[in-house]
């Protein structure tokens, strides 16, 4: 991938992700201006290259494209409010973890400022950006998005969700969602089979394959929940979803229930509606319909 060696990028924020990012224009021969709160966390880019700036407001001036990567919403504001008028006419694209109101709040305040934005959303750890599996979500200005696609690649596969710019923060919290019920899944199994003597990492061997094949039915659920109709045939009915054999024998095995309990309350208030016989997917609608 070529490098527009006319960009000039400044990076705000080197906490973990934020020096991954760095690093990785910097590798990618881009001009590359860091800036952090804390001294001494710029050493490392300097000495491959990077322009440590003393100030924030140093590092806006340096460059016209700015990447806010900071601890939370907050913490842009107060970097940044008190350089409102340095960013006119440049471009901030903000990849610190908001919600999709804090995104769209941001859109309009940078607006306000004279400065075109873009949201952005890390899906990987820091040790993935710039490796395989590491993909990071836009909204917000589909011009930034396309200007600098090449430099977004350098960190991860680029998924742009259109101008909203609360659309690649609710992308990414909604995906995080599944992870964190994923991981607990896990945590549950664990716990379960830990009085039998059985250690996390014998059920991981066991566990991974299986959940990993398990995903294969997320398609199948979505085109049941897109198409509305939960009769279709060839669905788990919710009947046959009971999970309390899954209850009894976590309560035997003298482990919280607090996790299975949750999606068999999802499942027993479709079943109360009348609505037994349907699909497992219909839990989705105790889902959107908060008891």
């Amino acid at each position: 991938m070529s490098t527009d060696n006319s960009v000039q990028v400044s990076v705000l924020g080197l906490g973990a992700m934020g020096s991954a990012l760095a690093e990785a224009l910097v590798k990618a021969g881009y001009a590359t201006t860091v800036w952090n709160r804390s001294a001494g966390k710029a050493d490392d880019l300097v000495a491959q290259g990077a322009k440590a700036a003393a100030t924030a407001g140093d590092a806006v001036r340096s460059s016209r494209l700015v990447i806010a990567c900071l601890l939370d919403h907050g913490s842009v504001h107060e970097v940044l409010d008190p350089l409102s008028d340095e960013l006119a006419g440049r471009t901030l694209v903000n990849v610190t973890t908001t919600s999709p109101a804090q995104s769209r709040e941001l859109a309009a305040w940078a607006a306000h400022s004279g400065a075109a934005y873009l949201d952005g959303g890390i899906m990987a750890v820091p040790h993935m950006i710039g490796r395989p599996g590491a993909s990071l979500l836009y909204s917000g200005s589909a011009d930034v998005f396309h200007q600098y696609k090449p430099l977004f690649d350098l960190w991860g596969s680029s998924t742009y969700f259109g101008e909203d710019a609360g659309l690649a923060s609710l992308y990414d919290l909604a995906l995080l969602a599944g992870m964190y019920v994923m991981f607990a899944g896990f945590m549950h199994g664990a716990a379960m089979v830990a009085p039998a003597g059985v250690t996390a990492g014998e059920f991981a061997a066991q566990a991974t394959p299986w959940l990993t094949a398990m995903t294969s039915a997320f398609q199948g659920f979505a085109e049941v929940i897109d198409g509305g109709d939960y009769t279709v045939a060839g669905q788990q009915s919710l009947q046959f979803s009971n999970l309390s054999d899954l209850l009894a024998a976590s309560s035997d095995q003298g482990i919280s229930t607090e996790v299975l309990a949750t999606v068999q309350r999802l499942i027993q208030r479709q079943i109360d509606a009348g609505h037994g016989e349907e699909g497992f997917a219909r839990i989705i609608e105790s889902i959107k319909q908060p008891g």
